[in-house]
């Protein structure tokens, strides 16, 4: 009876351990994840924002990545930009309420919105209009959106459609670094771009 007993109590310990280990697309994805922060691309989780077609092609619905880039030195304008046809296309309905020196009145249409009648809206920044992708072909179909502010560029993405084997079957773990260094290079050109012709 005690052996019964033993043999019960093992086999409850085992199944309780096998339990909190993580499935196989959740140790990919952490490896993915782990790999963007060494990168310095400030990898997190967010809810997905109400300005990118998110999960079933509906804004604002579902979970996105979201990796953020920080440039020191580096100022860019706030702006957000949707991909369409695999190019960036600035977002029509951004408005930015933040004081600037290259800033336009809002038309009455949308300052009857704001709460105060003296709220400006920046012009939109059209430095990557049309401008390709050129991501990896296993992280440009998962791409929903960028964003930049101040000194950051940020790129939201299904990085979970990354790792599944169901969305992405080239997937291996030896391109992670690779993939990354790639998506990384682009902000940085993305951002060079934009800074420059807000200089200009």
């Amino acid at each position: 009876m005690g052996t019964l007993i033993g043999v019960i109590i093992v086999l409850f310990v085992l199944g309780s351990m096998m339990a909190l280990k993580p499935n196989g697309i959740d140790q990919r994805l952490d490896k993915l994840r782990m790999t963007a922060r060494r990168l310095q691309l400030n990898p997190k989780l967010v809810a997905c924002p109400d300005w990118i077609k998110g999960r079933d092609n509906e804004y604002g619905r579902g979970m996105l990545g979201q990796y953020c880039l920080i440039l020191e030195e580096t100022k860019l304008p706030h702006t957000r930009y949707q991909v369409i046809d695999g190019q960036w296309r600035p977002d029509s309905s951004f408005v930015d309420t933040s004081d600037d020196a290259k800033t336009l009145h809002i038309p009455s249409a949308i300052r009857s919105t704001q709460s105060s009648n003296n709220v400006t809206v920046k012009k939109t920044d059209f430095s990557l209009d049309k401008a390709p992708l050129e991501l990896p072909v296993s992280i440009e179909p998962f791409v929903k959106g960028l964003m930049t502010k101040a000194n950051s560029i940020i790129i939201y993405w299904e990085d979970i459609a990354y790792v599944r084997p169901n969305s992405n079957p080239t997937y291996h773990q030896q391109r992670i670094e690779a993939d990354l260094l790639v998506l990384k290079a682009n902000l940085e050109k993305w951002a060079i771009q934009m800074q420059k012709d807000a200089r200009g």
